[in-house]
């Protein structure tokens, strides 16, 4: 498959059976939203065939979804405003037509069948549930709310429907912590088969069983989860290098033995015999090395005081929206602390206290001596100036950095060779966030408040800004649902729910042992 002009793939072939759980991983732009495209027969392979079962019902999840008109979430979940009105149609299309017994018609039966069940809404609403969704936002209309929380819904519609293949493209993008680890244990009961694209390290080391990455064009399979599959990848790294090299040897000595004694008469058969073999030889092409995350060390922060930032009886409300109401909180020197929390409980809220960047409406926020905050928000492009190029953003921010330190920092974030020459204002969402951390990384605050960090980050990149961080010797205050991530930086999880901050002085796992967290999600799907 081509792209652009550039081959994306050639000669690609794997097979998805009954009951396997495979992620397909790779670069951005590596092409594997596009093998979901040729799958779904959205797109047309330059050469080669998908085949399937005739029988097999698919399901899709996008990266992005809208609600249309006045649907509400259970509409959207159960398919009856567009999806069953839409299967209708096609198959009274395909019935005129005399196709019924094409894969359409019998998979466009199916998924209807799975709709139309009189048990549809009670199941939507157990997977609402399980996705986060309350009881009182069933009835909500849909264009009201987040695209993050339609999406949900739209994945409550595919677990209704049950489809044979599943394929999910970043289905972990718009969950909370609750909501994720739900769907986890969901998908490693799921009786399907599940195609997914994730850059949730975690989330694939719990739920897939096989590998299979796009890299130097080709697709290569991997037996074992993610973790299992680095370590695959370096030994067959190490095994391809050896066998090039091994080679390499053989052809030098047989290249001399025939510059040698090409012109000596008595050897010169015997030369040109050995000239044929290397002709003859299937060369080995030299592997490229794996990837390896970047190492980028944060020039230590000015040193501030022992507190970093404090609030005191905060009230905060979004008109009749009560968000806060009386909240004390403080921030310590070296802390680093996580926000977890359902979507819409306020943590966002929150971080754009402590950052001063919201006005509450009563109580007192006191930063510490000597306090640089820096704000990473979820909209990153107000921060740059559209007429700068992309290189001159990183120097500015960093005066004392070096031009090639510049260029190394933006090529590990994926910014390489012309792109570094790129106006700030034609970036897109992800550049300009990977461009503002870059930012904070060269010119660190004392008191850094990430927002989402590794939104539009590869597993790589992230990597890479886990490790800067974990020597990062200011205080941080972050909100993922990156559960690697979580695990590497957190040592203090602040728990924000129904107007509540309740802090646990622990990583992850010691918040999730305390609060039970991972058995309400089990028992959320126990009643799903």
């Amino acid at each position: 498959m081509s792209l652009g002009g550039r081959v994306l793939f050639e000669g690609a072939s794997f097979a998805v059976n009954y009951g396997d759980r495979v992620a397909l991983v790779g670069p951005n732009g590596a092409g594997k939203t596009t093998l979901f495209s040729i799958i779904l027969k959205q797109k047309e392979a330059d050469s080669g065939t998908v085949a399937r079962d005739e029988w097999t019902m698919v399901g899709h999840l996008p990266q992005e979804a809208e609600a249309h008109g006045g649907e509400t979430i259970l509409d959207v979940a159960t398919g009856r405003v567009d999806e069953l009105p839409r299967l209708e149609k096609r198959l009274h299309e395909l019935e005129a037509a005399g196709d019924v017994a094409c894969p359409e018609y019998l998979e466009a039966h199916a998924k209807h069948d799975a709709l139309n069940d009189p048990q549809v809404e009670t199941k939507a609403k157990r997977m609402l549930r399980g996705l986060g969704f309350r009881d009182t936002d069933f009835g909500r209309k849909a264009c009201e709310m987040s695209g993050g929380w339609i999406m949900r819904a739209r994945l409550a519609r595919l677990l209704v429907m049950e489809p044979d293949l599943l394929l999910l493209d970043e289905p972990t993008n718009h969950l909370d912590l609750l909501a994720l680890l739900w769907l986890q244990n969901y998908l490693k009961n799921y009786s399907g088969a599940l195609l997914l694209i994730s850059h949730d390290r975690q989330f694939m080391d719990e739920v897939v069983t096989q590998v299979h990455e796009i890299s130097e064009r080709k697709v290569i399979a991997y037996t074992g989860n993610y973790t299992d599959f680095l370590r695959q990848k370096d030994e067959r790294y190490e095994q391809q290098l050896a066998a090039y090299k091994n080679q390499q040897k053989e052809i030098r000595a047989l290249q001399e033995f025939v510059d040698r004694f090409r012109a000596v008469p008595s050897k010169s058969s015997q030369a040109m015999s050995k000239l044929k073999q290397i002709e003859r030889m299937e060369q080995i092409e030299k592997p490229l090395a794996p990837r390896k995350p970047f190492r980028f060390q944060i020039p230590p922060p000015p040193r501030g005081g022992q507190r970093a930032v404090s609030l005191e009886g905060i009230h905060m409300a979004y008109g009749a929206t009560q968000v806060y109401c009386g909240l004390d909180l403080t921030i310590e020197r070296g802390e680093r602390t996580v926000l977890v929390g359902p979507n819409g409980a306020g943590k966002s809220t929150l971080l754009k206290i402590l950052a001063g960047v919201v006005e509450f409406q009563k109580g007192g926020r006191n930063l510490g001596h000597n306090a640089k905050i820096g704000y990473f928000s979820q909209h990153r492009s107000d921060t740059l100036d559209p007429d700068k190029s992309v290189l001159d953003e990183v120097l500015t921010s960093a005066p004392a950095m070096r031009e090639d330190e510049a260029r190394a920092v933006l090529g590990s974030f994926m910014f390489r060779k012309d792109d570094i020459y790129k106006k700030t204002a034609i970036l897109s969402g992800g550049e300009k966030s990977r461009l503002n951390l870059i930012k904070f990384l060269v010119d660190p605050p004392n008191l850094l408040l990430m927002d989402e960090p590794t939104t539009h980050l590869d597993i790589h990149t992230v990597e890479s800004l886990t490790m800067a961080l974990e020597r990062y010797e200011g205080t941080l205050v972050f909100i993922s649902h990156d559960v690697h991530f979580i695990r590497h930086l957190a040592t203090k999880v602040l728990h924000v729910s129904g107007g509540r901050v309740t802090p646990y002085v622990g990583g992850y796992d010691y918040f999730l042992e305390k609060t039970g967290t991972a058995d309400d999600a089990r028992a959320a799907l126990t009643v799903a």
